[in-house]
């Protein structure tokens, strides 16, 4: 597998199995340098198998995977000291403050004591948890512990940062913080690999995404691309319509169709047309929205993610 110098992370045919089931099937992708990638699917898709693979905590059955030209198969300990991860499991050191959390973590990297609290101190700064630095780590709200998570991974000053699940769990506030502090960190040059199971996440966060499900990447690309590619920009929703008024619509409407439960999901370019038509077939107003990766999801794979 030959490197490319645009990118820092590359796996190519990918294929992980645990005893005898397969949890990746035949993955590629491309991750470029300083942009924000995201492997978006519903739990069990395979996105945290993949990032255990590239982070090199789980052995490749088949495939590589390339990280800043290096092979996760032959590179491993080269690899982990240029990577920061944040996993989703809250494994902070409940009996150590916040500084010391960071502290212990920097000693795992041979950062010298000066350059460690530097480090730190700017870490803190960053996350808006320099006030909270002897606080112990029980007294902090779940934000501030996942901010907490976040700055860990930092300590190392990683080239590529994964954080797996970076929101699940916190309120929309403590969301909308952690949304913040990834946008301030790709800004300031750093690559991202996250997961996520949220499509506005994906969305507002991500330069690029791989769409997984059932181990497999089903599209790649923006999400501005996934969503003109596979659904179109407009969207009408009829709510139970009656038969004969869906094969109305069949006919009135060469796009694209998706019926899930008593709902029908009728896809376009045009969004007046894509009423007009919808109208006509029902003899009811309907209200036509612009896309979304949700849309985008329910096309691929027939469901919605929840």
């Amino acid at each position: 597998m030959m490197a490319n110098a645009m990118a820092i992370v590359e796996g190519s045919d990918l294929v992980k199995d645990y005893n005898g089931l397969r949890a990746v099937d035949h993955v590629s992708f491309s991750i470029p340098r300083t942009e924000c990638f995201g492997f978006l699917g519903p739990n069990g898709a395979g996105k945290t198998t993949v990032m255990k693979m590239i982070y090199c905590r789980s052995p490749v059955t088949r495939g590589d995977i390339l990280v800043n030209g290096m092979s996760v198969k032959t590179e491993p300990r080269r690899i982990k000291a240029l990577i920061g991860v944040a996993t989703q499991d809250d494994n902070l050191d409940r009996d150590l403050t916040v500084c010391e959390n960071l502290m212990v973590y920097s000693r795992y990297f041979d950062i010298p004591h000066r350059t460690a609290r530097k480090r730190i101190a700017e870490l803190l700064s960053f996350f808006d948890l320099l006030e909270k630095a002897d606080t112990p780590v029980d007294d902090l709200s779940g934000g501030m512990r996942r901010k907490l998570i976040v700055a860990r991974a930092l300590v190392n000053d990683p080239e590529l940062l994964i954080l797996d699940e970076p929101t699940t769990g916190l309120d929309p506030q403590a969301r909308r913080q952690i949304w913040d502090t990834i946008i301030r960190l790709k800004d300031g040059g750093k690559t991202i690999v996250l997961t996520t199971h949220y499509m506005d996440e994906a969305q507002e966060l991500c330069d690029r995404i791989a769409v997984m499900f059932g181990g497999r990447i089903l599209e790649y690309g923006s999400p501005a691309e996934l969503i003109g590619r596979v659904v179109g920009t407009s969207v009408c929703e009829v709510y139970a319509p009656e038969e004969a008024q869906v094969s109305a619509i069949r006919d009135q409407v060469k796009g694209s169709i998706e019926q899930v439960g008593s709902r029908l999901y009728v896809y376009g370019n045009d969004a007046e047309v894509l009423r007009n038509k919808c109208e006509a077939a029902t003899g009811r107003r309907h209200i036509v929205r612009k896309t979304n990766l949700e849309d985008v999801f329910l096309k691929l794979t027939g469901r919605q993610l929840k």
